[in-house]
């Protein structure tokens, strides 16, 4: 077929950080790229379970569906999404590993999700508040911070959070970049700002 990792995987639309819907093309090479990073972060092997919440429609879902797969471990597609059904299938499915964006994982802790010492929670999609983080980081065996724009395929940071989360942040951090990426901060010029200084990612 002649593919090469430079062709597309596939075609995502999302108004990203401009606010203009725009159709993100993302190559084979991005894809494996982030999985293969995941892979190494999370240890990931063919004897765990991942949970599969999120609509096919948002990109996180391919880390979701193609990330177990890559190793052979186990996908369960919730097809319950709200606090009983989440908690029936981590339950009954014996789950290690679940990402979820914050509103999802506060549903679960304020429907008296007692959590599980076994699982990894991974939490993206939305800026991850410090109290959520310490309420949901007692429950579980770990808890990441990920953050990326669809842009960079997927994920471009993770942050592994402190069971004990100190003041005064509000936020808890993005971390550092996924393998073979970079982050830049930049000024309203588009040049690196020094450090300590504030500026766009």
């Amino acid at each position: 077929l002649g593919l090469t990792p430079r062709h597309l995987a596939y075609i995502i639309y999302t108004s990203g950080s401009t606010g203009t819907p725009k159709g993100v093309m993302v190559e084979h090479a991005s894809v494996l790229n982030i999985l293969r990073a995941l892979l190494d972060v999370l240890g990931l092997t063919e004897h765990d379970s991942l949970l599969a919440v999120t609509t096919i429609s948002f990109d996180i879902a391919g880390l979701e569906l193609y990330l177990p797969l890559a190793v052979g471990a186990n996908v369960v597609l919730a097809r319950r999404s709200n606090a009983v059904g989440l908690q029936q299938h981590l339950s009954h499915h014996k789950i290690n590993v679940m990402q979820a964006t914050p509103a999802a994982w506060r549903m679960l802790l304020d429907a008296d999700w007692e959590g599980a010492p076994d699982l990894s929670a991974l939490c993206g999609g939305e800026a991850l508040p410090s109290d959520l983080a310490s309420n949901l980081g007692r429950r579980v065996k770990s808890l990441r911070n990920l953050y990326g724009p669809t842009e960079t395929t997927i994920w471009s940071t993770t942050f592994l959070t402190e069971t004990r989360i100190e003041a005064p942040h509000r936020n808890i951090p993005i971390g550092r970049p996924i393998a073979n990426t970079r982050i830049y901060l930049l000024d309203a010029h588009g040049q690196p700002v020094p450090l300590g200084a504030v500026g766009e990612l």
